[in-house]
């Protein structure tokens, strides 16, 4: 039998075009849903201890539409830096997952999102636009939301709306401001105080009424903003594969990007050092006084472990690298007389995170190609945003 002739090749002028991969299922999308909803519920709900106005509530209840404006506020960043990802992969026409919401009770009520790519990224300009779209679209969402915080901040009276701060309360209606320090009056290990970092300090600058750091979380637009800057600044670690990692990797390819992140990795540790030392000499103080000075080396011992897991034994990075790392932490305690103020161990567990769930090399690409200078200047101003909002000491309690 015979068939009409066809031309079943493109003219060489005729552009292919690929086709497309991402067409969510319902399935998928009432499962991605689910996840968003669970975790604005658990949002809510912890975000009620945060910012809920205690002093003037009788049940958790009536604080449930504060919680739910921090759940709000802190989603939003959050699903614009997923879905900036995600759209540039749709740009790009590389397979992705709709963001995955991670629901968690305590805490802030989330461990974050994130997308999973579903196939190898071949060319350096795609790399680039992926990994860089979340980070620039969250960092817009949280530094608007942090500015009209601060454009709307009450009087300092409001903070009498908050059950257990009339030491505060007090201070204020003599003076009309709030006291510097936390005053001493609060029970031992009660006070939370978050870290300052460059970019929020310089917007402070700008407004009267700014509430100190030890206060600051029970305004949701400034706690919501300030966490969407330090989680933009956190992805932006220039190691592995975070987006940061993508973008270094882009500007400077892998041999320097391999350099890069092994000195990057040795100041989260230093970081680390700061944070674990004095979690373990209070507790070993507290069982045996005499025996505090372990920690140092219980740290020491430590952070070998993670540089001869991260640096894969070699012994040319391990030994200069731990010797920097436990020497900084240590003459910043002794200089600060830090061992006494316990933090949050996060420096901690994002150590042990980069190092099996990141990894600190990124995996090189097929097709490596020169970015443009547009690019390239994004690139470089995100490392910039890195600087400007991490901080060293993003939580840590008074003792």
């Amino acid at each position: 039998m015979a068939f009409p002739e066809q031309n079943i090749y493109p003219e060489p002028d005729t552009p292919i075009k690929p086709r497309p991969k991402n067409r969510p299922t319902p399935g998928a999308i009432i499962k991605h849903s689910l996840l968003f909803i669970a975790t604005f519920l658990c949002v809510t709900f912890v975000g009620i201890i945060w910012v809920g106005q205690s002093a003037n509530a009788e049940t958790y209840w009536e604080m449930w539409p504060e919680g739910a404006l921090f759940a709000a506020l802190l989603l939003a960043f959050l699903a614009t830096h997923e879905f900036g990802h995600y759209f540039a992969a749709v740009y790009h026409n590389v397979k992705v997952t709709l963001p995955y919401f991670i629901p968690i009770p305590i805490g802030i009520g989330t461990l974050g999102a994130v997308i999973k790519i579903e196939e190898r990224i071949s060319h350096t300009k795609k790399l680039f636009d992926i990994g860089i779209a979340g980070p620039v679209a969250g960092f817009v969402v949280s530094l608007s939301i942090l500015i009209y915080g601060f454009s709307t901040l009450p009087e300092p009276g409001f903070i009498e709306n908050f059950a257990g701060h009339e030491a505060v309360v007090e201070h204020i209606q003599e003076t009309g401001t709030f006291p510097d320090e936390p005053p001493e009056t609060s029970p031992e290990g009660a006070t939370i105080i978050l870290g300052n970092t460059l970019l929020y300090s310089f917007l402070a600058s700008f407004f009267d009424n700014v509430p100190p750091m030890y206060e600051m979380y029970h305004y949701p637009f400034l706690f919501a903003g300030w966490l969407g800057l330090f989680f933009t600044a956190l992805n932006l670690t220039p190691v592995g594969q975070l987006d940061g990692g993508h973008i270094l990797y882009s500007l400077i390819g892998f041999e320097k990007h391999k350099k890069v992140a092994r000195v990057c990795f040795g100041g989260i540790t230093a970081l680390a050092g700061i944070e674990a030392i004095p979690f373990l000499y209070l507790n070993i103080s507290g069982w045996f006084p005499e025996y505090g000075y372990l920690a140092g080396f219980l740290w020491a011992l430590l952070l070998l472990y993670f540089l001869k897991k991260g640096f894969y034994n070699e012994v040319k990075w391990i030994l200069p690298v731990w010797i920097s790392s436990l020497g900084i932490s240590l003459f910043y305690l002794f200089a600060t007389s830090g061992f006494d103020q316990a933090g949050s161990l996060i420096w901690v567990f994002w150590s042990f995170f980069l190092i099996y769930f990141v990894r600190l090399e990124h995996p090189p690409v097929l097709f490596e190609q020169p970015l443009t200078p547009g690019r390239k200047k994004l690139g470089w101003i995100s490392m910039a945003v890195f600087i400007l909002c991490i901080s060293p000491t993003p939580i840590y309690f008074l003792n």
